[in-house]
């Protein structure tokens, strides 16, 4: 039986809650018309390290015990999940070391090291980062903390979702559907436990960059799968190689559907987010509300939950983002 309900996030939600931030949940009339439904956007750029990754970092350093903490912990990492890291073992006074593709944004790696934790990077095309961490496991004695394998993290993850159904009750509106990036599934397995337990009913989405949607294939197999190759994408903050066990256990409970966005229609939603809401936000932190934009599922006339989960964008990207909207 899988160890993983409400309760886990909402206790996650009491260990975290004085450290992060309560995001706001953002909508405007100019982006409803554009999507052809009421769009919530979550805000997660505006989350400490500016996505929603400290919330399962933190939730994990803050259940460990002591002596652990003393050793401290690692982890591999896109960017955001190395920043939520980093910070988690500031605030709690641990070591930690973050390992990163030699590809990773500048400003990612930069974050991670203004956090205070020591960086080592590896490439991608040759290495494993997986074997790289359990190296400095095994030579340091530190913890490793999944970025989403991980029943912890997974937790903190799913209070974004409590925070969602919290801010819909709070409008007295009832949610129809909800859509998250989806990478190794950390953030969209708590996000979608949390927001089934409030609202049964609603339709669960999850976005994965075009040509390599692994977790759907894993809907279909009942098992993680793989991506054959490195994507090529602006997209890198949901471009991990392999589905997490953990949370595809937890998703397969729900009637989730995978859809995909590519780099262009990625890039638009980046553009859309700047223009209405004035929100900072990846390509990858964007492909939820992509996926909206370009109604890859029919939510028209819906009360429709956009999870934004990051906006440690590359200036240069950005920029691409804007010209292509606005050039």
């Amino acid at each position: 039986m899988i160890n993983f309900d409400i309760g886990d996030i909402r206790e996650a939600a009491d260990r975290i809650g004085r450290h992060i931030v309560r995001t706001p949940l953002l909508n405007a009339p100019m982006l409803d018309a554009a999507a052809g439904c009421r769009v919530f956007v979550k805000a997660e750029p505006l989350q400490l390290t500016g996505s929603f990754k400290v919330r399962g970092a933190l939730n994990k350093i803050l259940s460990l015990d002591p002596r652990s903490l003393a050793r401290g912990v690692v982890t591999y990492s896109a960017g955001n999940h190395g920043q939520g890291l980093a910070a988690g073992a500031k605030l709690v006074g641990c070591p930690a070391v973050i390992v990163l593709p030699n590809t990773a944004p500048a400003i990612k790696i930069e974050s991670c090291r203004w956090w205070g934790a020591e960086i080592v990077l590896y490439d991608p095309q040759t290495q494993d980062r997986a074997e790289v961490a359990a190296e400095i496991v095994e030579k340091r004695g530190m913890t490793f903390v999944s970025p989403f394998d991980d029943f912890d993290v997974m937790a903190g993850q799913g209070t974004a979702g409590l925070e969602i159904c919290e801010q819909m009750v709070e409008r007295d509106l009832h949610l129809d559907a909800v859509v998250v990036n989806c990478s190794g599934g950390g953030l969209s397995s708590g996000v979608i436990t949390a927001v089934r337990d409030r609202f049964p009913d609603a339709a669960c989405y999850i976005v994965e960059p075009q040509g390599f949607e692994k977790m759907a294939r894993s809907f279909t197999t009942k098992a993680p799968e793989k991506n054959s190759s490195v994507p090529n994408t602006v997209m890198d903050a949901i471009a991990g190689p392999v589905a997490g066990t953990k949370p595809l256990s937890v998703l397969l409970r729900h009637p989730v559907v995978g859809v995909s966005v590519n780099d262009d229609e990625a890039l638009g939603a980046v553009a859309m987010a700047f223009k209405v809401l004035k929100l900072v936000v990846e390509p990858g932190g964007a492909a939820s509300l992509a996926a909206v934009l370009s109604k890859k599922m029919d939510l028209a006339g819906k009360n429709v939950a956009v999870l934004c989960s990051g906006g440690n964008v590359d200036p240069a990207v950005y920029a691409r983002a804007l010209v292509r909207q606005h050039g």
